[in-house]
């Protein structure tokens, strides 16, 4: 969706879609007068002071976003509009609010302030999608200009500051758990504009302010000097403390949220019910559960020490050595804080339906790759290994630390793996992009050395081109196309760059032509600061479908994997709430997928950026396309892709989300029992 301004009066037709991300794409009512003076948000419906809209989870939405005009629901004076969605149980849907102020109310340089509140959604039968466990909203903050952090929000209520001539957009995620009970599920996101807390300071006067400010010091006063008490006086001093705190939560300034039971109210009712905006939320939860072992693995780097990340051309005449987890964290590598926040990044990402790996980057590209940075005879390694949703796991060359002879240290853990059920998810990668004789001479001689230990094996190699110093062919496609045959039987995963493509899907046959899939060959792509646009990426400023269209691009053309380099690979910090900076000589983006949760607030956990969240998007509808395939065979889901209209080629491609819709909706008329 673009962000073309809609000239003030001009309606855009309604939208309606037949399945998830987001239907009947919002709207507000303009109809009433400008409105002048002082302005107390207590009494003017939130929809004469805020323009309120929904958008898909493509949609890039900028500040600049302007509102789109429909009709709401409701005929009353507060304003309701209805979003519908369809998920699978296991999945993740998504949709975005807007929000942009029609005038300010506040004195205090913003626009003014709202309330978001949201509900749990709930079935006739009783069942719960539950606010904070299946429900969750984060406002999507702009990276160098681009909307791209989603950043938490309280639950289930949280305040923004919304800025004069400014939309701010609020990502809305619906995690659907594998045994949630199919059926309807309903429940409503309420916008309520407040007056900010400078406005609320000066309705009070110098007396009632005088008043609570001794109270709550007093409060500090008998609570403070605990410390060198007697556990009896500790224990009459906190009673004291809390009689004087429920003083001035009863005082007649905190009256309107103070209810009859002795709880604080979220909110009173009738104010709710007649100025607030809804947005309904009516969720269809389907049969079908979505695998909770990925089909297609996606393996993502995540850069430990990091280095050798320069446009191409510049691989070779330089040098980045950089630590990246451990400068930014502060943590030693090996430490038990070192473990931990390893622990933490693999823990996290895995509900993104990625197979992470931890990578240190040598010398020409070298590459020291693990999923576990503990030994194979570590409980946490079975236990990492052995979860549903690792698709695959990386097993490192060579011992991560210092300690101990590579060879040993390599028979010991291939030793231990084969025995595991889950040695079939293991692969070794060893070498990015090798270039020349040497470089593919050591890829040879490191695998000849892993399948001495294990014959069955799986070595992933990526790589854009064959040897330069010893063509294999006359030109740099038929050479690139023979680097199979070059390095078998020391390959198992041949992982090739779709910058090589182009827009020829056609080429796609003579590269499986020379694979050996009856032998467990595997073909594999991946992408990295190319292809460019029109082409599908990661990049910031991309469109939502281009990057939600990498993996339907994967799937119609036939890869059995995907590989993404790295997932944090911004420039070295080395405090974690340093100011996030993308490495130079790199496409915006490229390479940096999550956040330091420190960067935006005292948070430890990672940030994703609306780009991670499309690439879960994108790996759910292969799970989709893989059921109707499984269904009608996989040429009417090729089919199906093309006459939608949502996926042809990579330079022909829904740009609207109308088609994903269209082609979900198929799928959940035709396949569901």
């Amino acid at each position: 969706m673009d962000n073309t301004e809609i000239p003030q009066g001009t309606a855009v037709p309604p939208v309606e879609g037949v399945a998830g991300g987001g239907t009947a794409y919002g709207w507000n009512d303009e109809g009433s007068d400008p409105l002048k003076g002082s302005i107390n948000p207590a009494e003017v419906p939130t929809g004469d002071l805020v323009h309120v809209w929904c958008l898909p989870s493509t949609a890039n939405v900028g500040h600049q976003e302007m509102p789109r005009h429909l009709e709401p629901e409701s005929k009353f004076s507060f304003l309701i509009f209805k979003i519908n969605l369809l998920a699978a149980r296991n999945e993740r849907e998504c949709i975005q609010i807007a929000l942009r102020p029609k005038v300010s109310w506040s004195s205090s340089g913003i626009a003014g302030v709202v309330q978001v509140q949201c509900t749990d959604l709930c079935s006739t039968s009783g069942d719960r999608l539950v606010v904070g466990q299946s429900l969750s909203l984060r406002r999507v903050i702009p990276i160098l200009g681009f909307p791209d952090a989603l950043v938490p929000l309280d639950l289930p209520v949280s305040q923004i500051n919304l800025l004069p001539g400014e939309t701010t957009a609020i990502w809305v995620s619906i995690d659907v758990p594998s045994a949630q009970p199919p059926g309807l599920y309903e429940g409503e996101i309420i916008i309520t504009s407040k007056a900010d807390a400078e406005s609320s300071s000066q309705c009070l006067g110098k007396d009632e302010k005088h008043q609570v400010f001794m109270e709550i010091r007093n409060c500090l006063d008998i609570v403070e000097p605990i410390d060198v008490k007697h556990l009896d006086e500790v224990v009459e001093r906190v009673k004291s403390a809390t009689t004087s705190l429920r003083r001035i939560l009863v005082s007649p300034l905190f009256s309107e949220f103070y209810s009859d039971n002795g709880s604080v109210d979220m909110m009173d009712e009738d104010a709710i019910s007649n100025l607030s905006i809804r947005v309904k939320l009516s969720l269809t939860v389907w049969g079908f559960i979505l695998p909770a072992t990925p089909s297609l693995p996606a393996v993502f780097g995540v850069s430990n020490i990091f280095a050798n990340l320069l446009p191409l051309a510049l691989k070779r005449k330089a040098k980045i050595s950089d630590t990246v987890i451990e400068d930014r964290f502060g943590v030693q590598h090996g430490s038990d804080e070192w473990y931990e926040a390893l622990d933490r990044h693999f823990k996290w990402l895995l509900q993104y339906r990625i197979s992470p790996y931890f990578c240190r980057w040598g010398d020409s590209m070298r590459v020291l790759t693990y999923t576990s940075p503990w030994p194979a005879d570590h409980p946490k390694s079975d236990e990492y290994f052995s979860d549903s949703r690792l698709a695959a796991y990386a097993v490192p060359y060579k011992a991560i630390s210092s300690n101990g002879g590579a060879k040993d240290y390599l028979q010991k853990e291939v030793e231990i793996l084969r025995t595991k059920a889950h040695w079939k998810k293991a692969y070794f990668y060893l070498w990015d992009e090798p270039l020349n004789m040497e470089h593919y001479n050591s890829v040879r001689n490191m695998a000849s050395d892993i399948h001495a230990y294990a014959p069955d094996a799986r070595v992933l190699t990526t790589y854009y081109c064959g040897p330069s110093d010893a063509p294999l062919a006359p030109t740099p496609f038929e050479s690139f196309v023979k680097v199979p045959k070059f390095l078998r039987p020391h390959t198992q995963i041949y992982c090739t760059s779709e910058w090589v493509l182009g827009n020829r899907e056609d080429l796609v046959k003579d590269i499986l032509a020379e694979l050996q899939p009856e032998n467990g060959e595997e073909w594999w792509t991946y992408v990295c600061m190319g292809p460019s646009d029109p082409h599908p990426n990661w990049h910031l400023g991309m469109r939502g479908t281009q990057h939600r269209a990498v993996m339907w691009r994967v799937w119609k053309e036939g890869g059995t994997g995907f590989l993404y380099w790295g997932a944090n690979c911004y420039e070295k910090a080395t405090v974690p709430s340093a100011e996030i900076k993308f490495r130079r000589g790199l496409p915006p983006g490229d390479g940096v997928l999550f956040y330091p949760g420190e960067v935006f607030s005292s948070s430890r956990e990672p940030v994703a950026s609306v780009r991670l969240e499309r690439i879960l998007s994108g790996l759910q509808d292969i799970e989709y396309l893989n059921l109707y395939a499984s269904k009608y065979g996989r040429d009417e889901g090729v089919a199906l892709l093309e006459k939608t209209g949502m996926y042809l080629g990579p330079e022909r491609y829904t740009h609207e989300h109308m088609p994903i819709d269209v082609l979900r909706g198929e799928i959940y008329n035709t396949c569901r029992p």
